[in-house]
C-alpha cells in the first residue's frame, strides 16, 4: 500500500522504492527541507537503498532542489545502493546538462525503465 507524504507518495516496484513528487513546482526551501528530510529518512529506513525518484508532475525545481538531490545521492551511495531519476521535463532536463547533472544522476525517460535499471 503506497505510503502518503505530504508532498511525496511513496510505493515499492519489484524491491524499488518508487517516490512520485505531488509538487508541480519545487521551489520554496521549507518544502525543499521536507522532501530531503523524508527522501533522507528513506534511505536511512534501508539498507542499500534502490530509489527511484518520478517527475512526471514537477514543472519547475529551483537550484536548492538540485543541492538536495546531490546530497541525497551521495546519501544513497555512501550506503552502497542506487538512485535515478525518471521523467524528467526537457526544460529542466537542460538544466541538468549545464550544471553537467545529467553526468553524475542516471536518468531514465519512464519509471518502468529505471526500475528495471535497478532489478
Amino acid at each position: 500500500m503506497p505510503e502518503q507524504a505530504k508532498r511525496l507518495t511513496v510505493s515499492e516496484r519489484d524491491g524499488v522504492t518508487v517516490v512520485s513528487f505531488a509538487d508541480k513546482k519545487i521551489l520554496d526551501e521549507i518544502g525543499i527541507s521536507e522532501i530531503g528530510q523524508h527522501l533522507g529518512s528513506l534511505v536511512a529506513a534501508a539498507g542499500k537503498p534502490k530509489i527511484v525518484l518520478d517527475f512526471a508532475r514537477v514543472s519547475h525545481m529551483s537550484s536548492s532542489a538540485l543541492g538536495m538531490l546531490i546530497t541525497l545521492h551521495k546519501r544513497v551511495r555512501e550506503k552502497g545502493g542506487e538512485l535515478r531519476l525518471a521523467e524528467i521535463e526537457r526544460k529542466i532536463y537542460e538544466v541538468f546538462v549545464i550544471t553537467r547533472l545529467n553526468e553524475i544522476f542516471d536518468i531514465h525517460g519512464s519509471v518502468e525503465e529505471a526500475v528495471s535499471s535497478l532489478t
